[in-house]
């Protein structure tokens, strides 16, 4: 038998414990003792349902077969977020996975688009982008590329509850410990550092190390260690969410919707058994009665739960590594699922911490570098989301008049004006989102580039126009012989899904 030379406990389950108890089973050599604590009778939040493609490399790396994970988690797959009525009613635009057009020479595809868009030859976006057709048709399958077009990326749709439950019988078989029992007391060393966690039964558990998955409260992170929380309410004002599950009804959409709503905006989410729908919204400027009733107004069938109501405020821990404490989830703070990243951000964390993963006390270097390496990976997202808020064009609704006035922070004010001079995108390479989310989002809410990179000039119009076509044949060639999503989606899980009403074309 294997001696045990680390322990971590972690506390709280859920989606965000038992990834981390997955991942630490799975990476953390020999000599590594793994406990999760959890307690039945404390429910978790559950609305994270969607999720973004590097969920398929934590799911690879777990060794999870895809079907088997599709089957057990009802999920369904995802190809980006379609956002309704953001930069007014009856106008959408889709934030696609993977690429938009195909560079030429050396300049990106975005150059060549501003430039025709200027001279009124370039269609939108969405006639560029493989994965967008794909999903406003209702295609998928995976494994498929085109003429100067990479394979196309996708994510999944899923039943957050379902795949703890995965997760936590994968754990399990690799031998994580499982308490059940809710945390009464925190017992501290002389150094200030956890020793110890005490559930109500007077079951006492050491480590040299402590995950704290406790969700909002933050249990060790912030109730034990006060490690301080910092608020962007003054930029992204939404700090409520009513979440209901209704039954499965129209389109089964290979995509998510965020549809604006008078004070925030409504999620929609297909999965093989159910919708999930929720809204989220600024509570200085509707009221939770009222959220509810808007909610139920506009789900397509009955719901199947009592609409169930969240609090929040967005933020982030000032340190998501805190002494012995590493927060993970909504432990470490809270960024409103707009683009998905719940779970990536779980997702994140803990890989970054495998990268550092500690057999004895942690050097203050090595800590310090992971919170800020955090913080900026927080930072990259906040910015990214305030972006959807701050250039819309729903005139006269006070919400949307007070994030259209705010002040931005400068780090996305700098976005901006570099895209609107001269169609500039230029994230660091480690952030989440990449050159073509960004123009995706920017061109979506209607931020038009002044310029763009001269070089892009040296095409005569008639050839411009060509090299349009042409990538927006290939993506036309690359989607055309996909299957419906529903008829892929039952094939790979081998069940029978009923059928769903046709979808859209591109705008």
């Amino acid at each position: 038998m294997t001696q045990t030379r680390f322990s971590i406990v972690i506390v709280g389950g859920g989606t965000a414990g038992w990834m981390s108890a997955a991942a630490l089973a799975r990476f953390a050599p020999p000599g590594y003792a793994v406990t999760l604590v959890e307690s039945e009778a404390i429910g978790t939040v559950g609305v994270g349902e969607a999720t973004i493609p590097a969920i398929r490399l934590f799911n690879k790396a777990l060794g999870i077969d895809e079907a088997q994970f599709l089957r057990e988690t009802s999920a369904s797959y995802k190809l980006g977020i379609a956002f309704d009525g953001w930069l007014g009613e009856g106008h959408s635009y889709m934030h696609a996975f993977g690429t938009v057009g195909r560079p030429l020479g050396l300049l990106p595809f975005r150059h060549y688009w501003a430039r025709a868009k200027a001279a009124g030859i370039a269609k939108p976006l969405a006639h560029y982008a493989a994965n967008e057709l794909a999903a406003r048709t209702g295609r998928m399958a995976t494994g498929v590329s085109g003429p100067g077009i990479p394979e196309l990326p996708w994510a999944y749709h899923f039943d957050a509850g379902l795949y703890a439950a995965f997760l936590r019988r994968l754990a399990q078989s690799m031998g994580v410990t499982r308490h059940e029992g809710r945390i009464a007391r925190v017992i501290r060393k002389d150094e200030g550092d956890i020793a110890a966690v005490q559930t109500e039964g007077g079951q006492t558990l050491a480590a040299d190390f402590f995950i704290d998955c406790s969700g909002f409260k933050g249990l060790l992170i912030e109730e034990e260690l006060q490690t301080g929380y910092e608020d962007w309410r003054h930029w992204l004002p939404c700090d409520r969410a009513v979440a209901a599950p209704c039954e499965a009804a129209g389109p089964f959409t290979p995509y998510t919707r965020s549809i604006a709503r008078s004070a925030g905006w409504q999620w929609r989410i297909p999965l093989q058994h159910r919708i999930g729908n929720g809204l989220v919204y600024c509570s200085e400027y509707l009221s939770d009665d009222a959220a509810t009733g808007l909610l139920l107004s506009h789900l397509e069938a009955p719901a199947q739960a009592d609409p169930r109501l969240l609090r929040f405020t967005t933020g982030r821990r000032r340190k998501a590594w805190n002494r012995n404490v590493l927060a993970v989830g909504l432990a470490s703070g809270f960024m409103e699922p707009l683009e998905s990243t719940s779970i990536h951000l779980i997702q994140s964390t803990i890989m970054r911490f495998l990268t550092v993963l500690p057999c004895g006390p942690a050097s203050p270097a090595i800590v310090s570098a992971f919170n800020r390496r955090t913080a900026e990976e927080f930072e990259s997202i906040r910015d990214f989301l305030i972006l959807h808020y701050k250039a819309n064009a729903r005139a006269g609704e006070p919400f949307w008049d007070r994030c259209r006035d705010m002040a931005v922070p400068d780090t996305l004010a700098a976005r901006i004006a570099e895209f609107e001079e001269a169609c500039q995108i230029q994230p660091a390479g480690d952030e989440l989102f990449q050159e073509a989310a960004w123009l995706q989002v920017m061109a979506g809410q209607g931020i038009e580039p002044n310029g763009w990179n001269p070089i892009a000039d040296a095409l005569s119009e008639e050839d411009l126009a060509g090299f349009l076509g042409a990538v927006e044949q290939a993506c036309l060639q690359t989607v055309g012989p996909m299957p419906r999503h529903m008829d892929f989606l039952a094939a790979t899980c081998a069940s029978a899904l009923s059928s769903s009403p046709e979808l859209e074309t591109l705008p």
